[in-house]
């Protein structure tokens, strides 16, 4: 199972801009062939949320409430997810998480009905008005 730690939440005003990461460990070299890499929010008293995903063959997939806004993409090199939010609104406001996911693709259905076996512990993004 992959070791996923999030980093890069924090208090933003509305408008504001954040740039999450997620260091991927314990992927091999064929896992990095074959992979799905996703984030997720949950707010207090919500459920959790599918926000967007890349795999390894580049495709990604945005839930319709953040694609204009929030950019998914994957440093191999460094190991590295990250997650570029812009514009953000007050409800915006929860705890962020990277999930993985190997030997398979990303398919759209897996931001409501996710797939992932390894997931982080979360960084907080907290946006006020």
């Amino acid at each position: 199972q992959a070791h996923l730690e999030e980093s890069g939440g924090g208090s933003v005003q509305a408008g504001g801009s954040l740039k999450l990461s997620c260091a991927v460990g314990g992927f091999s070299d064929s896992d990095w062939n074959w992979y799905c890499l996703g984030w997720f929010r949950q707010a207090p008293g919500k459920e959790r949320e599918g926000l967007a995903e890349i795999d390894s063959g580049g495709a990604r997939f945005y839930a319709r409430a953040v694609k204009d806004r929030f950019t998914v993409s994957v440093d191999k090199s460094k190991n590295i997810a990250s997650l570029e939010l812009k514009s953000l609104k007050p409800d915006d406001t929860a705890m962020y998480y990277c999930a993985a996911a190997t030997e398979t693709m990303c398919y759209s259905w897996y931001l409501e009905n996710p797939k992932f076996s390894s997931w982080g512990q979360g960084t907080q993004v907290t946006v006020s008005s």
